[in-house]
């Protein structure tokens, strides 16, 4: 009896510093994540916010950039946790019985999914929100001024949005399934009516991922021809120069200053370098859609579904092993990068694109709202387009339109339609614009009957 009661106290011993030792891991891991984010945030606020004469409206700024700094932290998680979650099945395979690697198992890695669902439910509905509102806020009439009467009116506010929002999902939800099970369930606050609310929020953001990505996509090539130095095949840099002083000084100006003191490895080589990259990088995305839409088409175990046991450590989630684990982490970081890219260079949200040190508060709860909605949808939309086999962990995966055929295949056959149309108009157009110009063949004649001779600004671009 005594052994036995040994025993038991033991096991509770043990789930009991596994508890403290999984809440410690992540309260640095959160923290580390909140620290950056404060940096970054400081970096792109507008100061005169901060140091204004009036000490109320600073305080209110303070607390609503506290509230930005915490969404972003949970933003930037949701970017980490399928990268994360990936690597560490793969260490948990490479090494099963290391001592040192003991605190990484799958109970922390759920625990994880978990806090990040909880907090971005929390930061969409319930912060922002409240932050904005904080921030716009002067009080009732005839109240006392003051930062507690702000707080008053920005709850009462809260509330009123919260009963708005919350009728228009039951009304829409009696309207999709009008079940007396589901109306019921509805009544049930945190296990139906959140999930189901933040199920619709990532629906969105899905949507417009599936947008802003191959907008991204192609915007990215554009971008590192501005930032690399453009090789120029079979010419005479100096030749070129002295060209362009008769044409253009401005663009004799910035030729002088990018290529001249660009050395010959930066010229020739750091510009093909980088095209190669995100072609590849772009193409494979694309391959791998490809065939996501053949396995959906020929196996049902291709649909993004949530997984409620913990079998991290057992099997890769790549076909490839550890090198396609690599190779999956990286396709993730680089789409959401594209999305960024995309997102800030759509016509929609050019004016919320944030600028150094001159970003005022509600554009930077904005664009919080914004990177949260963005990186929470970004697990879903890997695992649905096919590119991990890790499948949806904690609340992620309850989401009703996961297992409707239709939209998962058509949401694939877009993103891979969009994404190729957007590499063949901005990548196949400017290589052949370059080698045209390359070989002197812009400069033959033209029939009278032929294209209209480009511009010689054009040529010179």
């Amino acid at each position: 009896m005594e052994a036995a009661d040994y025993e038991v106290l033991s096991v509770r011993e043990q789930l009991f510093h596994e508890r403290v030792r999984e809440c410690i891991i992540s309260t640095l891991l959160f923290a580390t994540l909140y620290i950056l984010c404060h940096i970054a945030l400081t970096r792109f606020k507008k100061p005169a916010d901060f140091t204004t004469a009036d000490d109320e409206d600073a305080t209110v700024n303070k607390i609503a950039l506290e509230l930005c700094t915490f969404t972003l932290a949970v933003a930037l998680g949701a970017v980490l946790l399928l990268p994360f979650s990936i690597i560490s099945n793969e260490v948990l395979l490479s090494l099963p019985r290391n001592y040192y690697i003991q605190w990484l198992n799958g109970s922390l890695i759920h625990g994880l999914w978990n806090l990040v669902f909880l907090f971005s439910n929390l930061s969409l509905i319930f912060l922002m929100p409240f932050a904005y509102f904080f921030t716009e806020s002067e009080g009732f009439a005839g109240s006392k001024k003051g930062v507690l009467a702000r707080v008053y009116e920005t709850v009462v506010m809260l509330m009123l949005l919260t009963l708005l929002v919350l009728g228009m999902v039951w009304v829409a939800s009696a309207i999709v399934d009008n079940n007396k099970a589901s109306t019921e369930s509805l009544c049930d606050f945190w296990e139906y009516y959140l999930p189901y609310l933040y199920s619709c929020i990532s629906f969105l953001g899905v949507l417009l991922l599936l947008v802003c990505t191959p907008l991204g996509l192609a915007r990215m090539f554009s971008v590192t021809g501005k930032l690399l130095v453009k090789p120029r095949l079979l010419e005479d840099l100096e030749e070129q120069l002295h060209c362009s002083a008769f044409e253009e000084a401005a663009l004799t100006r910035r030729i002088c200053k990018k290529r001249r003191k660009a050395s010959a490895w930066q010229r020739n080589l750091g510009y093909p370098l980088a095209l190669l990259c995100l072609l590849v990088l772009t193409g494979l995305s694309v391959l791998i859609v490809a065939i996501h839409i053949l396995e959906l088409l020929v196996d049902e175990a291709a649909m993004p579904r949530g997984m409620q046991g913990a079998s991290l450590g057992q099997v890769s989630f790549s076909k490839l092993g550890s090198f396609g684990a690599v190779v999956q982490v990286v396709l993730i970081f680089y789409l959401m990068v594209s999305s960024v890219v995309g997102f800030y260079s759509s016509p929609l949200f050019w004016g919320l694109r944030p600028r150094w040190h001159d970003t005022a508060m509600t554009q930077i709860i904005g664009n919080c709202v914004c990177l949260l909605v963005l990186s929470s949808a970004l697990p879903v939309f890997s695992r649905t387009l096919g590119l991990t086999r890790l499948d949806l962990l904690g609340d992620f995966g309850r989401f009703n339109w996961l297992g409707n055929f239709y939209i998962v295949f058509l949401y694939n056959a877009a993103f891979a339609g969009l994404t190729t149309l957007g590499l063949v108009k901005t990548f196949t157009a400017a290589v052949r614009a370059e080698l045209i110009r390359a070989f002197g063949l812009d400069r033959l004649p033209l029939p009278v009957s032929g294209f209209p001779r480009a511009s010689r600004k054009t040529q010179h671009q």
